[in-house]
């Protein structure tokens, strides 16, 4: 076989075949030549054409399948800045790429765009309209958006790219990977995420395209389980930082090759207090020649502590800010209703409650104890409950999440373990049993609800044991949402509002100190 490829190369191209020779000049009596027709011509351009290596030939075609088309990357600044208006997009960075207006325009294999339609993804949310391309451009991206914005697919559809594209290069050997990976903040988002890709992943494989091996790498799995698929290879991967920094220490898995980076729930990841392991893991990636190998970094986020914003400093390159809401707002497809409620009413008030809407509903509470107690309660009511917390096992927290997200069960009791991240896409009804002491947090609550264009109502118990400076920034996320105030909200009095005042005829918007981007969310220095 070798003597043959040998031989091949030996012979020699077959000659061109000349053209007829061209007539005579025309005399006066004679009509003009004819030219050569456009198939002998383009027939000619090809014969004489350099050749082409299958690499080249595949390297064209992997840059087909990423780049958005031509008609996309040339829009003009003006039809782009009418669309990112049209859909309250706010952008900052260098070279900025034009929103797409629809999925063809990022033209998608035809599984993956098959299994959007099946899914009834038509139109994409604001956020997929300018993250998407931004994303499959290769940018690092800051990606700032509520919850049920339909964030996961701006980095999950970008990352199968990457994957395929990869595959397609160089098929991936054993022991090597990942390709790219995402890291989440919870157990549950990280095989909520996990079951995303897979579910883009089948179509693909059905289709014929290359197999790709996507890894869940948590805790409270067994890591011979996750070492058998990095043996034989993993083109993604999908981690909690835990999990993923002991396989990195342990040299069971390598970042070589890894050229795609996305933080989910940034925000989260920094208040459980992640960043050093996060840290730890990004210096994992290859270092050659005192030069470290490019990655892209995405980072998302729906509030921007003052962490985060210096984190992304020093993690990012010339990053693509995406802002599609305020860091920090409520979403405005949410019913706020807060009502005053004294601490041992809480119990009985919370039946009442739950009649406003039919099922399914998430109760939030800020401990465990609390959780257990409202547990046994309705099932003594006869409601058909699921909880979930921080000390339930994996196996236990999942099987809730299931029964829950499989209408088996109508109400949830969570604490903010389930606040963040997971998506139950029919929640008609969030009831905060306490405020939280973080407003980040609240938003993030009432964020389960009223997601993808749908209407939600968030119910929040409030009483004498939460702080004023807590209650004045629910009064101000209210008041911006345009949510009713109730009256014990309405009395407290802000001492700085004066400043506000000021400051908004002057033309500047929300609080003088942090911008309006919310007062513990910022850090801001007037609650100092």
């Amino acid at each position: 076989m070798e003597a043959d490829r040998f031989r091949h190369q030996r012979l020699p191209k077959p000659a061109v075949p000349s053209l007829p020779p061209p007539p005579p000049p025309p005399t006066n009596n004679s009509a003009p030549a004819a030219k050569p027709s456009l198939l002998v011509t383009c027939t000619l351009r090809k014969r004489t054409a350099p050749e082409i290596t299958p690499t080249e030939r595949l390297i064209q075609e992997e840059q087909k399948i990423a780049e958005p088309p031509l008609r996309l990357r040339r829009m003009p600044r003006e039809k782009a800045d009418e669309l990112r208006s049209k859909w309250h997009i706010l952008v900052e960075g260098e070279e900025v790429p034009p929103p797409a207006r629809d999925f063809c325009d990022l033209r998608f294999p035809e599984p993956i765009s098959r299994m959007l339609r099946e899914k009834g993804i038509v139109q994409p949310t604001p956020i997929q309209v300018q993250g998407l391309p931004v994303a499959l451009s290769g940018r690092d991206m800051i990606g700032i958006a509520f919850t049920g914005s339909g964030k996961t697919l701006v980095f999950v559809l970008p990352l199968i790219m990457v994957a395929l594209q990869e595959e397609m290069l160089m098929p991936i050997v054993p022991g090597e990977g990942p390709f790219g990976m995402i890291i989440c903040p919870s157990r549950e988002l990280a095989k909520q995420t996990y079951d995303v890709i897979d579910m883009f992943l089948a179509p693909l494989k059905q289709a014929g395209f290359p197999e790709i091996r996507p890894l869940l790498c948590i805790g409270g799995v067994d890591m011979r389980t996750q070492l058998d698929v990095v043996r034989k290879g993993v083109h993604i991967v999908v981690a909690t930082p835990g999990r993923l920094k002991d396989l990195l220490a342990k040299k069971k898995m390598n970042l070589d090759n890894c050229r795609y980076v996305t933080l989910d729930e940034a925000d989260r990841l920094v208040d459980l207090e992640f960043e050093d392991d996060i840290r730890e893991i990004l210096n994992h990636f290859k270092v050659k020649d005192n030069f470290k190998a490019p990655r892209q970094t995405l980072l998302f986020s729906a509030t921007m502590p003052k962490k985060i914003q210096n984190f992304a400093m020093s993690a990012l390159v010339k990053p693509v800010v995406v802002n599609v809401g305020r860091a920090g707002a409520a979403n405005l497809d949410v019913i706020q209703e807060v009502e005053y409620v004294k601490e041992d009413a809480r119990i009985i008030y919370l039946l009442e409650c739950l009649q406003k809407t039919p099922p399914p509903a998430i109760i939030f509470c800020e401990n465990k104890a609390d959780v257990g107690y409202i547990h046994e309660y309705l099932l003594l009511k006869g409601v058909e409950t699921v909880a979930i917390h921080g000390g339930k096992d994996q196996e236990e927290r999942q099987s809730a999440i299931e029964f829950f997200k499989n209408g088996k069960k109508d109400v949830l009791v969570a604490t903010d373990v389930a606040s963040k991240g997971l998506d139950f896409p029919d929640i008609q009804h969030v009831i905060n049993y306490d405020m939280p002491a973080e407003i980040e947090n609240y938003v993030h609550r009432i964020g389960r609800t009223g997601r993808y264009g749908k209407t939600g109502i968030a119910t929040t118990f409030i009483n004498k044991n939460q702080t004023e400076t807590t209650l004045l920034d629910l009064k101000h996320l209210l008041k911006e949402a345009k949510q009713r105030i109730p009256p014990v909200l309405a009395e407290l009095v802000d001492p700085l509002e004066d400043a506000e005042a000021i400051a908004k005829a002057s033309g500047v918007k929300g609080c003088a100190s942090c911008g309006g981007l919310g007062h513990r969310i910022a850090d801001c220095p007037k609650l100092r």
